[in-house]
């Protein structure tokens, strides 16, 4: 199996992590399909394309037509934009679950779909935290998660890598460095262990599904940013489209409330499960962010999943 890292010659904050990375000793030119270029380091497939980072749908398939390669994961460098403009280093999963079928995604990827997470994510958001403190890009730099938004589409496990948030920043080669030292060694590639490997045996095996909160998750991130935290899914309260139901009187609220929140919810946790085989998926609720009648409603159609709600202790 193999993981492909994905870049795009538009984006400065795609090409500038990828150049750094391909001066990293061991790579050599592979295969070139559909005029896509790529290059070969151990288990690792850098492709470099000239459309969107987020319009070239199903790479992964793609490339196993090519070259008979089985994809197990897809890593992606990209630029963050944010109203804000502060810097930042992020990394997220990716999907529109909450979108309806006729719903144009506004960045790619398919109504109704979320791609399964990679589980590095939660590991990879620590070790950007220790790469980037240890080379003073931190507090410049805020290290963070963001909520599960657009594509391209592809039903492998997968993240985003992102520099952020304006012109400046994306071109800035320290921190491209850095995003390709995650990458680097995050993957094992400079002979060290690799960083986030899942299996069923891992001693700790709960995995964070974050409903509720703003983008940036920040309470996601409270318990995240502990030691042997994985991440799934993170619906940001944007995406949980919620009908008020004050004028219903229906016992029970879930089956009145409209909007797509539980195809979001319903979505996320089939492709969490799907990218975590074995591992236990607890919901971690921002119950600040929700209304008693939102917070009902979630918990129960949580129970309906089979999905238990975590407090901060149960995931360690």
């Amino acid at each position: 199996m193999v993981a492909l890292v994905v870049a795009t010659t538009t984006d400065p904050a795609s090409i500038g992590p990828a150049s750094a990375l391909l001066s990293m000793p061991g790579w050599h030119p592979g295969p070139s399909f559909e005029g896509i270029k790529s290059f070969i380091n151990q288990g690792v497939r850098l492709l470099q394309h000239d459309k969107g980072i987020v319009e070239e749908d199903r790479l992964d398939q793609r490339w196993e037509d090519a070259t008979g390669e089985v994809v197990d994961e897809l890593i992606f460098f990209s630029k963050h934009t944010a109203v804000s403009n502060r810097p930042a280093l992020t990394v997220h999963p990716i999907g529109v679950p909450h979108l309806r079928e006729g719903d144009v995604p506004p960045q790619g990827g398919k109504p109704g779909w979320a791609a399964p997470p990679d589980p590095r994510i939660g590991p990879w958001l620590r070790h950007l935290k220790k790469i980037a403190e240890s080379r003073s890009l931190t507090p410049e730099f805020e290290i963070t998660l963001e909520g599960t938004h657009h594509g391209p589409e592809t039903n492998k496990p997968t993240m985003f890598a992102e520099i952020g948030s304006t012109e400046e920043y994306w071109k800035r080669q320290d921190a491209a460095h850095v995003m390709a030292l995650l990458v680097w060694e995050g993957l094992g590639l400079g002979g060290g262990a690799a960083v986030g490997n899942w299996t069923r045996e891992n001693d700790k095996n709960k995995v964070l599904l974050g409903i509720g909160g703003g983008h940036y998750a920040p309470r996601h991130m409270d318990i995240v940013l502990k030691d042997g935290v994985w991440v799934g899914h993170l619906l940001s309260g944007y995406s949980l489209p919620m009908e008020d139901p004050s004028h219903s009187k229906v016992e029970s609220i879930t089956k009145v409330i409209g909007g797509t929140w539980r195809e979001a919810i319903r979505v996320s946790i089939e492709a969490t499960r799907s990218a975590f085989p074995g591992g236990e998926i607890l919901a971690h609720l921002d119950h600040k962010s929700f209304k008693s009648w939102q917070k009902n409603a979630i918990t129960e159609f949580l129970g309906e999943q089979n999905i238990k709600i975590g407090k901060p202790k149960d995931y360690f």
